[in-house]
Parts: C-alpha cells; sequence; structure tokens
C-alpha cells in the first residue's frame, strides 16, 4: 500500500508533463517545452522498475494523447451519428491505447538500461523512436503527435532532410536523455546536437529547375454538414469556378479533398468535360478533389487533373480506419452500422504507382489528406516531382487544434523532400509552404478565399528521399545494440569485481 501511495505523485507528474508536450506542437508551437516534457519522462524512468515505468509511461502518454487528439470527439459525435459521452469515451480509449507506445518504452528501455547514465543516454531516445515508428504502421499506422513535429521551427529542423521527421524526434529525445541526468559533463553534448542541426539547415540538398509558375488555391469554407447537401452542388460548382477565373493568371489552381460534392460519373458531361476543354483553351491546369465510382463498383477518394497538361485521376492510397474503410469489416459489422459516416467505403488507389500526376507541365507528387502525415509516402514521388500537392478536408475536426497539428506535419514533409507544397483545404489551414518548411501564403480557418504565390520547380534528392525512415531506424537499432553490449560487459565486470571479494 505504501508503495502505491509513493507511486502518486510520480504519476501525477508524469501525467502533468505528458500534457504539457501539447503546447511543444502547433498552433502553441513551444518546442521548447517537448525537451523538457521528454526530460522529465525519462527522469521518472530512471529510478522505476520496469513494471513502474510502464505505468508511468502509458500515463505521461495518456496525458499527451489524451489532450493532443481529443479533438476526434468532435467528427465521432457529429458525424458518426452517437452522443457525445459516448463520442468522448471512445476518444479516450483511443487516447489510453496510443499510451500503450511510450508506456512499452518505458518497460523495455528500464529492462535493459540499468540506470547506468550512458546507457540510458543511448536506449531511451532509440527506444522512444523505434515505438514512434512502430506506431507510424502498426494496424495501418497514426503517426500524429510524433515529437520531432515539435521542432519544425527549431534548428534541429536541420536534420529533416538527411533523417526525416523520426530523425528529429531521435535527437530531441537524445537532448532530453542528457538533461535528465542534469551533469555537466553530459550537458557539454547538447550544444553539438544543436549546432549540429543548424549546421545542416544551411545545406542546399536540391536545385532549381525549369521556370517558376503561379499557383492558386481555393478554399470554399463550406462546412462538413452542409458540403453533401443536395442544395449545395451547384452553389459549390459555382463558386470554385468563378474563383478559378479570378486568376488567370494562374498556371495551376487547386481545388480541396472532396471539392465536387458528387461521384465524377454524375457530373462527367455537364461539368467535367466543358472544364477540362475551358483550361485547354486558356493554357492552364486545374487540379480538383472528387470521389469516383469505378465499373466493378469500388469507390475511390480522387484528385483528377484537368487542362493543358492533360487529364488523369490519383487515388488515395492510405485511407483512414473507420473514416474511409472499415477495418475488419466481417468482425466489426456492429460499427459499420454505429458509425454511419459518408464516404466510408472507399477503396484504395494502386501502391504500385508513383503518386504523381502532371501539373503545370512537370511531374508533381500528389498526397490526400491524411497521407501527408507518412513521409515515406509522400517521398515515394522523388525524385520525379518537382513539388508536391496536399488536397485535405479538415473540416471533420472543427474549431480544434487538429487543422494546425495538420499543416505543422506538411511543413515537415516540404522540408524533408526539399520541394514547395501546395495544401489546399476545404475550410483551412490551407498554405504555400516553401523547401525550408516556411509559409509562403497562409489562408486561416473558415475565411473564403483564395491564395497565390509564385513556385519554383525543384530538382535532386534529399538523403531521407532517399533512405526514406530506415536510415534513422537502422541507427537507433545500432544505438540499442551497443547499449546492450555496454550494459552486458558492465554485468561482466561487476560480476568479476564481486567473484574476487
Amino acid at each position: 500500500m505504501d508503495n502505491q501511495r509513493s507511486m502518486i505523485p510520480t504519476l501525477f507528474l508524469a501525467f502533468l508533463s505528458g500534457s504539457a508536450m501539447v503546447l511543444a506542437f502547433a498552433p502553441f508551437s513551444q518546442g521548447w517545452i517537448a525537451v523538457l516534457s521528454l526530460a522529465a519522462l525519462f527522469a521518472l524512468w530512471r529510478n522505476a522498475s520496469p513494471a513502474q515505468a510502464f505505468g508511468i509511461g502509458w500515463v505521461w502518454g495518456l496525458g499527451c494523447m489524451g489532450f493532443g487528439v481529443f479533438w476526434l470527439h468532435h467528427s465521432i459525435a457529429q458525424f458518426g451519428g452517437v452522443n457525445l459521452p459516448l463520442a468522448i469515451l471512445i476518444t479516450l480509449l483511443f487516447a489510453a491505447v496510443l499510451a500503450l507506445f511510450p508506456a512499452l518504452t518505458g518497460r523495455l528501455a528500464g529492462s535493459c538500461s540499468g540506470n547506468h547514465a550512458a546507457v540510458l543516454v543511448l536506449t531511451y531516445p532509440a527506444g522512444w523512436v523505434l515505438m514512434e515508428w512502430l506506431r507510424s504502421w502498426l494496424l495501418t499506422g497514426f503517426p500524429w503527435l510524433t515529437v520531432g513535429y515539435s521542432q519544425i521551427d527549431t534548428p534541429l529542423s536541420g536534420y529533416a532532410p538527411l533523417l526525416g521527421v523520426y530523425g528529429i524526434s531521435l535527437m530531441l529525445a537524445l537532448s532530453a536523455a542528457i538533461v535528465s541526468l542534469g551533469r555537466s559533463w553530459w550537458l557539454l553534448l547538447l550544444p553539438a546536437i544543436w549546432a549540429g542541426g543548424q549546421a545542416l539547415a544551411q545545406l542546399q540538398w536540391t536545385e532549381p529547375v525549369g521556370e517558376p509558375f503561379t499557383a492558386t488555391l481555393l478554399q470554399a469554407s463550406i462546412p462538413q454538414e452542409q458540403k453533401w447537401l443536395s442544395s449545395q452542388l451547384q452553389p459549390t460548382l459555382e463558386y470554385y469556378v468563378e474563383a478559378s477565373e479570378a486568376h488567370p493568371d494562374s498556371r495551376l489552381v487547386i481545388w480541396p479533398e472532396t471539392a465536387v460534392p458528387a461521384f465524377a460519373h454524375q457530373v462527367e458531361e455537364s461539368f467535367l468535360a466543358p472544364l477540362d476543354r475551358h483550361f485547354r483553351q486558356q493554357g492552364r491546369d486545374l487540379l480538383l478533389g472528387i470521389p469516383v465510382r469505378d465499373s466493378q463498383d469500388r469507390s475511390y477518394n480522387a484528385m483528377i487533373s484537368l487542362g493543358s497538361s492533360g487529364r488523369d485521376e490519383y487515388y488515395k492510397r492510405h485511407l483512414v480506419p473507420f473514416g474511409e474503410f472499415m477495418p475488419f469489416k466481417v468482425l466489426l459489422q456492429p460499427l459499420v452500422e454505429l458509425f454511419a459516416i459518408p464516404m466510408s467505403s472507399f477503396s484504395p488507389g494502386d501502391k504500385s504507382k508513383p503518386p504523381l500526376l502532371k501539373l503545370a507541365g512537370m511531374e508533381a507528387g500528389i498526397s490526400i489528406c491524411y497521407e501527408d502525415a507518412f513521409g515515406e509516402e509522400v517521398a515515394q514521388a522523388l525524385p520525379q516531382a518537382a513539388f508536391l500537392v496536399n488536397a485535405s478536408n479538415d473540416a471533420w475536426f472543427g474549431d480544434s487544434l487538429a487543422p494546425h497539428q495538420h499543416l505543422e506535419m506538411a511543413r515537415m514533409r516540404a522540408l524533408e523532400t526539399g520541394r514547395y507544397l501546395l495544401r489546399a483545404t476545404n475550410t483551412g489551414v490551407s498554405a504555400i509552404i516553401d523547401p525550408q518548411g516556411g509559409l509562403v501564403r497562409v489562408l486561416p480557418q473558415f475565411e473564403r478565399g483564395a491564395i497565390s504565390a509564385e513556385i519554383q520547380p525543384m530538382q535532386g534528392q534529399t538523403g531521407f528521399s532517399l533512405w526514406k525512415n530506415w536510415l534513422v531506424v537502422g541507427l537507433s537499432i545500432l544505438l540499442l545494440g551497443i547499449a546492450c553490449l555496454g550494459m552486458s560487459k558492465s554485468i561482466t565486470f561487476k560480476n568479476r569485481i564481486r567473484g574476487k571479494k
């Protein structure tokens, strides 16, 4: 009983530091908090047993994920057909599952480090990154709130073109592990880690190719609950056409994900074909979001290119579980009926083809909404892609943290690949992002309008686009191997000393 009572302050501190981690991400963007939050967690792990470290990690994760993804309850309640208390319960259960990843990190790292400082500095960061990476693909993956995103505006962002967001997580966790030790000789390593990121940021990983062109992104800001009303179709189409015509100097115009609230075959003759001819005559290109149904009655979340560069289609390949498809549908049939979310039965596009469409006379890497959370998938468009496009619809999440967190991830994709990224959304945040992850133009949430900028096509590959996540995963495994070897030798040495005594 006394042992349980002694854990209460520890668990409270873990929950508090995990909750504070949310402030490191957009829209708060206090990246320094991420170092302190992880340092607090690592310090709590140091003097805990492996079982206690599991509990501490789980409570830390519950604070981080509970507050960080609480916005999910909005879409579950409003569009999933359940009452608000149940939606909140489902969201908290989801956060509790996500919290298992830091819990397992604490359990495994605690078993390996043995409270040895040098080993701790290797095992905690390496274990952290491997668990974040595991979370990014297990059961289709949920890489939201990967801690590396919080450093998009700090010197650590310089590691992105080489190691990607998980490389930044590694350097952040390494910094936090050093801080958690609180020893001056370890703290001397911190300037080297951060200066390394600053130095890498000065490198030019890609270079301009071809002539710049003007691109325009449209944001209609139509509430999600009105978007699919039949009465809304004609006004929606009229707005997009009129807004596109208001920018005749733009070589490329982009409409958001599912901007056209009808299946392609329903508006082909009346809308798409005439629009294609019109843009061809103007020597311009249009990229728009629209659902597509094929001859076998399969539905796809698609982007269709029209105009002078030719007509083509991209079908979303990484679908959102429960939102765009129902995993284990036979087993979860009751949930299929419970969560009657519109457009929840999409099929994935062909993953064997690079995610490319020809726009403005050159290849562009295409992603739809949630796909830009997966850096290695976006990088599959390189080296062919001269720029990137992400069309999204964050209206599902209302006025919450989600759209800002999503924009932060899009910025990381631009930085990782050394390409401009054009992000058109239905209700915001739409943005034009430069190859350094900087915001060139931004259209805030719930504001109807357009943003335009001159886009410079780029060529070449960053280290990340070549090796994807495998370099940082391999590095993390190597660090764990070194730590385990060092721990083994330390134990052997201590046993010999005891034997002599």
